[in-house]
């Protein structure tokens, strides 16, 4: 195991900001520079927080060799080429979601990965909620048997977010309702049929050219009998924000409440009850435990949309952080890895392009 402590430069401070703390307290981390294109933000935040090397052009950032590894929380249009370029730059990259927009953005992120051979991780907080972990515990065990169908919904109304989210096509950010399914059944997205639904006011369809309220896919899993489903929509919606899953297998099921207040269930055969989920914070240093239940954007003088919004993604940031640079330190992939990353990116892409062609089954590229 490397034993020089990480140093990590962080872009992006609005959501960005959440991890400087916890990159401060992880016991293998320095958290040496910062990168904002706002100069006034860019002060605010690094004398907050006593981050004294500071860059407000990411490109003059990654020429600086005492950084290590990069953690992107910029705009999407910005993830694809800010990731190839630090890549390229040699340094690790941890990147918020989604890997990219289109196709080509994530096979050439992934020979970018390859062609480095540093470390890549696609920060999908959905993977590394207390459900998650939770639900993953009781797969492990063997408790769940045989997984025999998954459902995965991420419905959020975007009015007000920055404008590059105006009209965005509901699928191509749909890897926080697909990647716990594909992770808990352990295998890749290899078609999808998916049908759009609904309409969204014309002054967001002109963005994008994406019409669609809702999408909604089925996808079949590479060598396996399974198959799930995935409902996605950002405007024009009612509904309570939710980023579930449900997953049904022989021995026992588990489903997503319908309100955020509620518990979820748990079925023995055809008996429910609620269950309360445990936190998972004794699975990380004893530095970092703390930022399961608490961060820089959960006090009401201090809030940040993606707090007021989906609960603080259920305690994910610190498992996060402590994933990738136990990643970095063991010499190891991190989870998800560029190949994962790409496969569940890429399984919200073809959705779109189905949908935007009445349901026609589209093929997931296979990058490995």
């Amino acid at each position: 195991m490397n034993s020089k402590p990480i140093r990590i430069a962080l872009v992006g401070l609005g959501f960005g900001a959440e991890f400087i703390p916890i990159y401060q307290q992880h016991p293998h981390t320095e958290m040496y520079a910062i990168c904002q294109r706002s100069e006034d933000k860019l002060r605010q935040i690094g004398d907050h927080f006593g981050v004294e090397v500071r860059y407000t052009d990411f490109e003059a950032m990654l020429k600086d060799g005492n950084i290590d590894a990069v953690h992107i929380n910029t705009p999407i249009p910005n993830h694809a080429d800010q990731t190839i370029k630090a890549l390229m730059a040699g340094k690790h990259v941890a990147c918020t979601v989604p890997m990219a927009t289109t196709l080509e953005d994530c096979r050439l992120i992934v020979q970018a990965q390859q062609a480095s051979g540093k470390n890549y991780m696609m920060m999908e907080t959905a993977v590394y909620t207390r459900e998650f972990l939770f639900v993953k515990e009781l797969r492990d065990c063997q408790r769940l048997g045989r997984i025999q169908f998954l459902r995965g919904s991420h419905q959020q109304e975007m009015g007000g977010w920055p404008g590059y989210w105006e009209g965005l096509p509901p699928m191509h950010y749909a890897t926080h309702a697909v990647s716990p399914l594909l992770a808990l059944a352990d295998k890749e997205a290899e078609f999808v049929s998916c049908f759009g639904s609904g309409a969204i006011a014309d002054s967001l369809v002109a963005k994008y050219g994406s019409p669609f309220a809702v999408e909604s896919a089925l996808f079949r899993l590479r060598e396996s009998n399974l198959a799930m489903e995935v409902t996605r929509s950002l405007f024009e919606t009612s509904r309570e924000y939710i980023e579930s899953f449900d997953i049904y297998a022989d021995q026992m099921s588990f489903e997503w409440q319908q309100l955020e207040a509620e518990a979820p269930i748990i079925f023995t055969g055809e008996e429910g009850k609620r269950v309360d989920i445990p936190d998972y914070a004794h699975l990380l240093p004893e530095s970092i435990q703390k930022y399961t239940m608490h961060g820089v954007y959960d006090t009401d003088q201090n809030q940040h949309l993606s707090f007021l919004q989906g609960n603080g993604h259920g305690g994910a940031h610190p498992h996060l952080v402590h994933e990738f640079v136990m990643s970095i330190m063991e010499r190891r992939p991190a989870f998800p890895d560029a190949y994962t990353a790409a496969n569940w990116t890429c399984a919200g892409i073809c959705a779109h392009q189905s949908a935007m062609q009445n349901g026609r089954q589209v093929e997931i590229p296979v990058f490995r």
